[in-house]
């Protein structure tokens, strides 16, 4: 067959397994009545506070409080447990039935993205409700949303069961300040225990295109089955065709079925099989393909029509290189499609992740993960791989993890939403991660853990980042000495990234989290070089900064060479620095206001010695600013002086604005 005929034969066969035709011609514009003029936002701020940092992304995002609407705002409130914590910027809209939210385009798009919440079924396992789009007063189109992917309850590793009695009864909890399986009488835990991850999100073609100025209201219609519906934030963008190719393995050739009603895992892989023989790409067209195993890649490139066209959907779908010690897999390339798994629980011994296993050389691009457990969790040893351009949304667990001697790779222009652990995680366990750079990535709202973590390793960069509203039991940045991870070595470097509303509630200690913080848990922190320069850290719930030990090895290990520079602290609820551990840092050119409390709260390792703290501070000159209570790094409060106020009270400091 004629390369000319076989394209002319796959695009046909394309378009007529999807109904796919000319694009629409763009719409003229409604005429609501007073439309409200669109206030574009990143991660909830100002588009202007966060300049370069952050993912580079083709949408753009409004937060549904600063919409039109005649529902109820909610929020702000950051305590854990709570819809408007776990909601971008700490707010959103709660509609009941009958009630709608409306935004107006701030440029053209033919797709949106809807982030909400809808209430749990009362015995678990969620519920559906449908959601009314209605663009311009006329086109009316519907979305089904459900709670089956939200809602867990009770202590770790969680539970769908709202009524269901604590997993652990022999931990201790903050509920009631004791070990309840050793407490006389037996206290009594209110139900439901905890209960957090309560959003996702959907996403809708809106069938053509519509200009900016355009209104798309969101109505919750009044026979809807939930009680009420909450909207976060809508994202909007211009998705364009999509993108056919023509390639003699298309899926389509070797039995992939695009209507999703029959499994097509076996001739996907017969098109791998094919397209690596014949040194050619695999295209997976328009359609959705039910999968519910994993694909096992290696050598080969995997292309779809675009992430809002070709969506790849089942029970334990996953896309795997080769196991480390099988030699991992080499050159593979996975672009343009969607991956929306069916994880519905956290059970850490399931392999149900978007993507997955070693692979070197490689690169993931334009995907949409959505619904699996790990976004993509890789185990090494392997390198030079490179994940780009992705977008990770609603997962029980991590958004991404390097775990296990991951090297020379790149994490960039990635955006994470709502994940069930860190966002973005470095784990050297039993092997260090080396060489590996994340960059210009948006974290949002990770409902436990961190939104990006270093755990051990070497030579690594984390710059140009936005992370923001983490909930609870971490917070934006983390260097943590835990989980068996292997030390810290050479260069650790934390640059010009951005958090806001960050530092979250710890819940076992009782206390809050630096913005930024670092953890001595299983060793020492300090063979590394560790250079905290350029960073803005805005809006802290707590601490900018915290440097902390456990406990119980508060005397065996200790934090130092941290040295922070060129840092811009805009609003703490509490200290721009908390040292909870013996050590030192340096620090020079911070630059603070607004800050809650004293500058330095240093405890060090608690011993309250007569020659002073354990914890050093070194100022290198520049450190200016602070808040109610003077200069936040004054003279009197250097080198190690004593200034422990274990728990002070949190003041809520304005929203951040222009240095």
């Amino acid at each position: 067959m004629s390369r000319r005929r076989t394209a002319a034969v796959l695009a046909a066969l394309t378009a007529s397994a999807l109904g796919i035709g000319a694009p629409a011609a763009p719409a003229a514009p409604g005429t609501p009545a007073a439309p409200a003029p669109p206030v574009v936002t990143r991660a909830a701020l100002d588009p202007a506070l966060v300049q370069g940092r952050g993912a580079r992304v083709d949408f753009v995002e409004q937060e549904a409080e600063n919409a039109v609407t005649d529902g109820t705002v909610i929020g702000p409130d950051r305590s854990a447990y709570a819809l408007p914590a776990e909601a971008s910027g700490r707010k959103a809209v709660k509609l009941a039935p009958g009630r709608y939210v409306e935004f107006t385009l701030p440029a053209a798009a033919d797709a949106i993205t809807v982030r909400y919440s809808l209430p749990d079924a009362p015995a678990g396992g969620g519920i559906t409700a449908p959601l009314d789009v209605i663009v311009n007063g006329k086109n009316r189109r519907s979305m089904t949303l459900t709670s089956q992917y939200s809602w867990l309850y009770n202590q770790y590793p969680f539970s769908n069961d709202p009524r269901g009695d604590l997993l652990h009864p022999d931990w201790w909890i903050t509920e009631c300040g004791c070990v309840p399986a050793e407490t006389t009488p037996a206290p009594v835990i209110a139900k439901p225990l905890r209960p957090h991850h309560m959003y996702d999100e959907q996403r809708l073609l809106l069938g053509r295109t519509y200009r900016a100025g355009d209104t798309v209201r969101l109505t919750v219609p009044a026979g809807s089955a939930a009680a009420w519906t909450v909207i976060d934030l809508l994202d909007s963008q211009l998705v364009g065709a999509p993108r056919l190719t023509a390639t003699p393995a298309n899926a389509l050739l070797f039995g992939a079925d695009p209507t999703g009603r029959r499994d097509s895992a076996d001739a996907i892989d017969r098109a791998v099989v094919f397209a690596r023989r014949h040194h050619v790409p695999v295209y997976l067209p328009p359609g959705t393909y039910q999968v519910n195993r994993h694909l096992v890649v290696d050598d080969v490139t995997i292309t779809g029509a675009g992430s809002w066209w070709t969506v790849v959907k089942g029970k334990g779908v996953g896309f795997y290189g080769k196991d480390a010690a099988a030699g991992g897999s080499r050159n593979v390339h996975l672009s343009g499609f969607a991956i929306e798994g069916d994880v519905r629980e956290r059970v850490d011994a399931d392999q149900v992740n978007g993507v997955g296993g070693a692979m070197s050389d490689s690169t993931v691009d334009g995907l949409y993960i959505h619904h699996t457990k790990v976004g993509l969790w890789f185990d090494g040893p392997m390198s030079g791989l490179k994940v780009t351009r992705n977008v990770i949304a609603d997962q029980i667990a991590d958004g991404l993890n390097f775990h296990t001697g991951v090297t020379d790779s790149l994490v960039q222009d990635n955006v994470v939403r709502n994940t069930g652990d860190d966002g973005l995680a470095l784990w050297s366990e039993k092997t260090a991660d080396a060489r590996n750079t994340f960059s210009h990535n948006t974290v949002q709202s990770p409902t436990l853990a961190n939104g990006i973590a270093v755990y051990g390793g070497a030579d690594t960069t984390i710059a140009d980042n936005l992370i923001a509203d983490p909930v609870r039991e971490g917070s934006a940045l983390h260097v943590g000495s835990r989980f068996g991870a292997e030390p810290f070595t050479g260069e650790l470097r934390i640059s010009g990234n951005t958090t806001v509303r960050a530092g979250t509630y710890e819940l076992n200690w009782n206390i809050g989290l630096g913005a930024i913080w670092f953890y001595a848990l299983d060793r020492s922190i300090d063979r590394a070089d560790v250079q905290v320069t350029g960073n803005s850290f805005l809006d802290s719930t707590y601490n900018a900064i915290m440097l902390v030990s456990d406990w119980p090895v508060k005397d065996a290990y200790r934090i130092d060479n941290v040295h922070f520079k060129d840092v811009r602290v805009d609003g703490t609820g509490t200290s721009v620095v908390s040292a909870r551990s013996a050590g030192s840092a340096t620090f020079e050119n911070v630059d603070a206001r607004n800050v809650g409390a004293v500058g330095v709260n240093n405890c060090g390792s608690f011993h309250f010695p007569a020659t002073g703290s354990e914890f050093s501070l070194t100022d290198f000159g520049g450190n200016d600013g602070g808040g109610t209570t003077g200069p936040w790094l004054a003279p009197w409060e250097l080198p190690n002086t004593i200034t422990c106020d274990d728990r002070p009270p949190v003041v809520t400091p304005p929203a951040p604005s222009r240095w």
